[in-house]
């Protein structure tokens, strides 16, 4: 059992998502930064996609209440444990009655704890990740509250270390960041001047940013016939553009339709380096082919193997 003293601003437990209910309005939440979740998660023993808590940019002070082994992966968050420092990328051993205090992060934006055997909140649908909006999930389907104790199922039979390579480096504040993008499915709304103006400009990530989406800025993209469309299916990574122009990035909390053109597809990999960002932060768009993409998503599930 873990006790959370100190929520941090926004921490929710997050697995691997629960696919394949889309088509009854359910989207599929999970972890901002899945390769983190994975990573934190062999280092514990787990299996890559179970629940673990994801803060968002400040952390919180957490009291376990017996014995276990976790680890830390994502952003840079400094992390004590009973004050001594504790490093991400490496399991720890948290005796009974041991607090673990987090604090801002330093680079990045969403960081992991994995804690050998799970958090083991009850599944909805398949999965223990927290959908905010409908209140789904999670601890009671809402972000951590101080009192709230949350329970750990039992250690897998490996506990001992299993080391992971390092994660690719974190986007430093102010930087820019690349998403690799498939085009379409509404490419052909977009007048060329349009097209290239999404894959020339630098753009910002806005203070409008959550799990459900990164609201860019930037110059206005040019349509030949409007950004309303017939509503249709819409999926983490889908570039929509409004009327105004300008587009935003879904992400893992997105909505399962949507009525507005969408020019890209970011590839699944890259969606964790969106959610890294900070607002103010640069985001640039480039072409890559479903090939690169297909290598992309198996090098991303090899990764905390290698």
């Amino acid at each position: 059992m873990i006790a959370v003293r100190k929520p941090g601003l926004l921490t929710t437990v997050q697995d691997a998502g629960r696919p394949g209910h889309r088509a009854s309005g359910m989207p599929v939440a999970g972890a901002m930064d899945r390769l983190a979740l994975a990573a934190a998660n062999r280092l514990v023993g787990n299996g890559p996609g179970a629940a673990a808590l994801e803060f968002t940019l400040v952390g919180g002070t957490f009291s376990f209440q017996e014995g276990a082994v976790a680890a830390l992966a994502g952003a840079e968050m400094p992390a004590t444990l009973d004050g001594a420092p504790v490093d991400a990328g490496a399991p720890f051993t948290a005796p009974a009655g041991s607090t673990l205090t987090l604090g801002v992060a330093r680079r990045g934006v969403r960081a992991y704890l994995a804690v050998a055997g799970g958090i083991d909140v009850a599944p909805v649908l398949g999965s223990r990740s927290t959908y905010l909006r409908a209140a789904v999930g999670g601890f009671e389907g809402r972000a951590l509250r101080a009192g709230d104790r949350l329970p750990v199922g039992p250690p897998p039979a490996r506990t001992a270390p299993r080391p992971s390579r390092p994660l690719p480096g974190l986007p430093a504040p102010g930087s820019t960041v690349v998403l690799r993008v498939i085009p379409g499915p509404q490419d052909d709304r977009f007048a060329p001047e349009g097209i290239e103006t999404l894959l020339a400009a630098t753009w910002k990530v806005t203070t409008l940013n959550d799990r459900m989406g990164y609201r860019l800025d930037g110059p206005a993209v040019r349509l030949r016939d409007g950004a309303d469309i017939v509503t249709d299916a819409v999926v983490p990574g889908a570039v929509q553009v409004s009327g105004d122009g300008k587009p935003m990035v879904l992400m893992a909390d997105c909505q399962t339709t949507g009525g507005y053109a969408k020019p890209f597809t970011v590839i699944g990999p890259d969606l964790r380096l969106l959610a890294q960002a900070r607002a103010g932060d640069g985001v640039r768009f480039a072409i890559c082919t479903q090939e690169e993409a297909v290598a992309a998503l198996a090098e991303e599930r090899a990764w905390p193997s290698i």
